[in-house]
């Protein structure tokens, strides 16, 4: 299957390199914007500039920002489903060609197309931890009790732009509040990983295996900013595994891929589906 935005000729590149050959994906917020959640360096994006780490917990007012403005995203993230890119890699990895997605994306969309082999590097949307004691909550119980304080919130913002990771833009947030651990009074965290954090070093090791249980790495929909997805790519590469692009616009790893496609990932993941 093609379309107007991926060539035949693309294509049966791509099915040449990955033909004969396992392979392990590793996903970013490209392959999530069919689904209705923007990315956030596409070549359409309007410029973002997420919250990091030290923001969030070292400031009560960009606290109480980053809630205001997840309290009104969270009910776009939680009504999106898998699109076709999804439901290609899911059934790739079902007849073993796949070996499995690393994703850069909290969304849980490759989990809900039925993809199995999965690591969340970032963490997902849906779970709220306390920094302090360590319990984690539900994102529903979050919703509540967010809900309970501000219960005229959601109401006034109205109908928003909803930006990546669950966010959505609101300028105003001031008495917007924001509950503490009901365990110990501590401050909650959504369970991600924010700019400026690490990722678990032993998430990050069971991501490298994954890299090396396949005899390929095809990257979708990331343009790889940041190192948190780069890194596999430049082990890959170090490892003379073939490298494999898909992505609008440029990416700090085109110089080490063996290819890379500037088209959509949905269209593309399902014509590689139904051409292996």
């Amino acid at each position: 299957m093609t379309t107007a935005t991926t060539s035949q000729a693309e294509v049966d590149r791509l099915v040449d390199l990955l033909r004969g050959r396992t392979f392990t994906v590793l996903t970013g917020a490209g392959v999530s914007t069919d689904s209705g959640i923007p990315d956030y360096r596409g070549p359409d994006s309007p410029p973002r500039n997420p919250m990091t780490y030290q923001q969030f917990v070292g400031d009560e007012g960009f606290r109480r920002h980053y809630w205001a403005r997840n309290h009104v995203g969270w009910r776009h993230m939680r009504r999106t489903e898998p699109n076709d890119g999804h439901r290609a890699l899911a059934r790739m990895e079902q007849r073993g060609l796949v070996t499995g997605v690393i994703t850069q994306n909290v969304d849980l969309l490759h989990q809900a197309a039925g993809s199995e082999r999965v690591i969340d590097l970032h963490g997902h949307y849906n779970e709220v931890i306390c920094l302090q004691c360590g319990t984690v909550i539900s994102r529903t119980q979050m919703h509540e009790r967010l809900e309970a304080l501000n219960p005229d919130f959601s109401r006034e913002v109205g109908d928003v732009e909803i930006a990546p990771d669950a966010d959505a833009v609101i300028d105003s947030t001031a008495g917007f509040r924001v509950p503490a651990c009901t365990v110990c009074g501590g401050m909650l965290k959504p369970y991600i990983v924010y700019f400026g954090e690490n990722v678990p070093k032993e998430r990050v090791a069971r991501a490298f295996a994954m890299v090396d249980s396949g005899e390929a790495l095809l990257v979708a929909g990331s343009s790889l900013a940041v190192m948190s997805g780069l890194r596999f790519v430049r082990h890959a590469h170090k490892n003379g595994m073939p490298v494999a692009i898909v992505n609008r616009g440029t990416t700090r790893g085109d110089e080490l891929a063996t290819l890379h496609l500037h088209t959509g990932t949905s269209e593309t993941l399902q014509a590689l589906d139904a051409a292996l």
